[in-house]
């Protein structure tokens, strides 16, 4: 029997070095006043400059929220919002890694819709389409410019909400390798791992499709050859410009198909450790694929085969293997910590595990993991992570 499937992407992707400069254009047609959303360090280093340029050239007249300087919490986006109908915003510009994009995608939500964030938790309960807005990415990472997904923390109860609507996809999404040039090792590390993740999660959903194959095996491909280059030196355009390209790809991809158990239990990391997301990520990636190469082998030997690994000559289930190990390779060029590099107590981690095991069940991703694992099994995943050196 024929499946049909939906794939949802923003009305228009621009994509090259120079793209940011084109907000004016494009803000245009979407209203007269809008509210910039970035954070502190983005506005210090003058990679706002070129953007506000483009804004009063094209006349719109703006104003800035640049608070979110950790991952989004409800605060956030109330807060925003407050400065979004004082100054009589129509138009939201997000200008930052995934924090501000998703702090945006938040405030646009909050412009239109009756209700406080909580309300939003969960698949489609966003009644309303958002305030629109154009999403301008400073990462090679999250994806966040072309996905219909938020991740906001209520602080209240330490739970990292994931709210997914149609309603919140950015309008336009501007994607420009020059905004990436300052971006630091560490960061440039822990956010390309990000979209690896993304990609390898997307073609190995259970929810995966044709077009969605296509863009997560490209991400693969992409990101596996330009990562080490784009992090051994920043000002490699050429590597740049791939990353950003590899983590749209990424992006669309895990949009439209899901991501799987990697991130149902990255969530609760960021959450009870303040660990970044694609830290949290880089540090379970390894092990997760271990446990999940007996769902679908043939899948993980195509990624380790995208990964540029050599599996001529050999069974599905080794070459399958090989997938782990170029990732674990990958994590020590990039000199990614493990967690108990990054501080994760192990006093505390052992009082917490259970409960994260629940929190990545309740998530509802690890449901789209190849391999089907039980709270009892999410909790040993947990603690081989943590045992690494």
């Amino acid at each position: 029997m024929m499946s049909t499937y939906q794939f949802k992407t923003p009305s228009v992707i621009v994509n090259g070095p120079g793209a940011a400069k084109e907000v004016g254009s494009f803000a245009k047609g979407l209203g007269k006043k809008a509210l910039i959303v970035t954070d502190t360090a983005l506005e210090k280093i003058g990679l706002l400059n070129d953007i506000k340029n483009s804004l009063e050239v094209a006349g719109i007249s703006f104003a800035i929220y640049d608070k979110v300087v950790t991952e989004p919490t409800m605060d956030f986006a109330e807060e925003g919002l407050k400065i979004f109908k004082e100054v009589q915003a129509e138009i939201l510009i997000a200008v930052g890694g995934g924090s501000p994009i998703d702090a945006a995608k938040g405030i646009a939500a909050l412009a239109t819709n009756p209700g406080k964030m909580s309300d939003f938790a969960g698949a489609n309960k966003i009644p309303r389409p958002g305030a629109p807005l154009i999403a301008i990415p400073t990462t090679a990472g999250t994806g966040s410019e072309v996905t219909q997904f938020t991740i906001i923390t209520d602080t209240t109860r330490d739970v990292k909400m994931l709210i997914a609507s149609p309603n919140i996809m950015p309008k336009v999404a501007l994607v420009d390798p020059l905004m990436t040039l300052q971006m630091p090792q560490g960061i440039t590390a822990a956010t390309g791992l990000d979209a690896l993740t993304h990609s390898i999660e997307a073609f190995v959903s259970v929810k995966a499709q044709p077009i969605t194959d296509t863009l997560a095996l490209q991400a693969i491909r992409i990101i596996a050859g330009n990562i080490r280059q784009a992090w051994s030196n920043g000002d490699n355009i050429e590597a740049r410009t791939s990353m950003m390209i590899g983590a749209l790809q990424a992006g669309m991809a895990f949009s439209n198909s899901s991501v799987a158990l990697v991130h149902g239990m990255a969530r609760p990391i960021g959450a009870y450790f303040h660990v970044s997301h694609g830290v949290s990520n880089a540090a379970l990636l390894p092990t997760v694929i271990e446990f999940s190469i007996p769902g679908n082998p043939e899948r993980y030997a195509a990624i380790a085969e995208a990964m540029g690994e050599i599996t001529e000559g050999l069974s599905v289930l080794d070459a399958a293997y090989f997938a782990a190990d170029a990732v674990e390779r990958l994590n020590v060029d990039l000199k990614v910590p493990t967690l108990r590099e990054l501080g994760v107590e192990e006093k505390k981690f052992n009082s917490v595990v259970e409960q994260m095991a629940a929190d990545a069940i309740a998530s509802g991703s690890p449901g789209n993991n190849p391999r089907k694992a039980t709270k009892e099994e999410i909790v040993e995943l947990y603690r081989k992570a943590f045992s690494k050196e």
